[in-house]
Formats: C-alpha cells, sequence, structure tokens
C-alpha cells in the first residue's frame, strides 16, 4: 500500500507582487476621483419669455397659398415696415408673425389682387434680437437670437470657449421685467457631460466666460 504526501499548500505570493497589486488599486481609485468632475449648483434662471414680434432687420418668409410666382423671402426695413408686392408698405415691427399674416391678407383683399388669399408669415431669422457672449470665447460680440436657442448653441456660434476659459462657472444675466436682472452661474461642464440639461435662453441675454484661475 503506497502512502501519498500530502499535496504542499500554494505559496504565498512574494511580497512585492502583493505591493505592486496595491499600488495599481491605488492609482486605478486616484484616477478614477481626479476624472470625476465637481460643478457648482443648478443654476436658478427664470424661464426665458418668449416673445415673437418682428423688429428692422428681421428675415420673414412670406407664402401665399397658390401664388407661387411671389417671392417669399423679405427683409423687415429699418423704419419697421415691411414692402410687400401689390400693397403699400406695411408697418409690422412690434407685431407677431400670425398679426402680420392677417395684416397682409386685408391688404391684398383691399387691393383686389386676390379674393379670399391664405397667408403664411414664419419668421426667418429675428436679426433685430440678440444675445451678448463676452469673456474668454474666440469671437465675443452680439449674435442673432433664434426661438429655442440654449447656451451651448451660443457658445458654438461664437467659435466655442479659448484655452483660458472658465467652463465651469459661466454667467447668464437675463433681465425680468419690468426692472429686474438675474445673474445665474451655469456650468458648461456639466451640460457637455450630459449630467445636467442645456439652459435655454432669452433674446438680451448676456453671456460672460471669466478666466479659469489657476
Amino acid at each position: 500500500m503506497s502512502i501519498r504526501s500530502p499535496r504542499s499548500a500554494p505559496a504565498p505570493a512574494p511580497a512585492s507582487g502583493r505591493l505592486a497589486a496595491v499600488v495599481t488599486l491605488s492609482l486605478a481609485a486616484a484616477l478614477s476621483a481626479s476624472c470625476a468632475r465637481s460643478y457648482p449648483p443648478p443654476p436658478n434662471l427664470p424661464e426665458p419669455i418668449v416673445n415673437q414680434q418682428v423688429g428692422p432687420g428681421d428675415m420673414l418668409e412670406v407664402v401665399v397659398v397658390g401664388e407661387d410666382k411671389l417671392p417669399k423671402e423679405y427683409e423687415v426695413a429699418q423704419d419697421g415696415s415691411l414692402d410687400f408686392p401689390y400693397t403699400s408698405p406695411i408697418k409690422v415691427a412690434g407685431l407677431e408673425p400670425r398679426q402680420i399674416a392677417g395684416t397682409l391678407r386685408d391688404r391684398l383683399v383691399e387691393a383686389k389682387f386676390l379674393v379670399s388669399p391664405q397667408v403664411q408669415v414664419k419668421v426667418k431669422a429675428y436679426n433685430s434680437k440678440k444675445v451678448q457672449v463676452i469673456g474668454q470665447v474666440a469671437k465675443p460680440g452680439p449674435i442673432p437670437y433664434q426661438d429655442g436657442m440654449t447656451l451651448v448653441q451660443a457658445i458654438s456660434t461664437v467659435g466655442w470657449f479659448t484655452p483660458l476659459a472658465d467652463t465651469n462657472h459661466v454667467q447668464v444675466i437675463r433681465h425680468v421685467p419690468p426692472n429686474k436682472s438675474v445673474n445665474a452661474l451655469v456650468s458648461v461642464d456639466a451640460i457637455t457631460d450630459n449630467a445636467r440639461p442645456d439652459v435655454k435662453l432669452q433674446q438680451g441675454d448676456t453671456i460672460k466666460v471669466d478666466q479659469r484661475l489657476f
């Protein structure tokens, strides 16, 4: 009868191997911590006021149904008027698209050009409405406001941030009627990291990008 020798226990890992594993885990934890961003609190900004009134320089698309030969693009003149075929200049500054459509319809009937025209008006560009972007961006200055414009879209329009920009603390200054201004701090980092939704802008908003602290 043969006697088996007992199976030897596995040799302990060398001390150098255990140390390497600990160092690797520590480095991974440190890297993970460094990658986690810290954002300022969510901004407390009033909801944007929707204002569809047109002004000088705005580009309009006017469609008279069934009249394909009529021009479709028009610019509001500096005096706030619209020069439309078969009518005298129409004062449109301060009116909304639906109001302009109604006025054009009445004028076309008065001119006996059409009996019961269907007129559609859409604003293609609100050049009279601006958003101001200042500070650490590629091309600071005013930009035309568009319905539904967001903070990230506005900064993209001016060529994005400079390398010195504090992208985690961007100021949005908003006028609130009748005579109040609200200054909110917005983290664009949180928006681009998909941690927070983008911020909708209002015509007249000012976006201020400061230089980051080193």
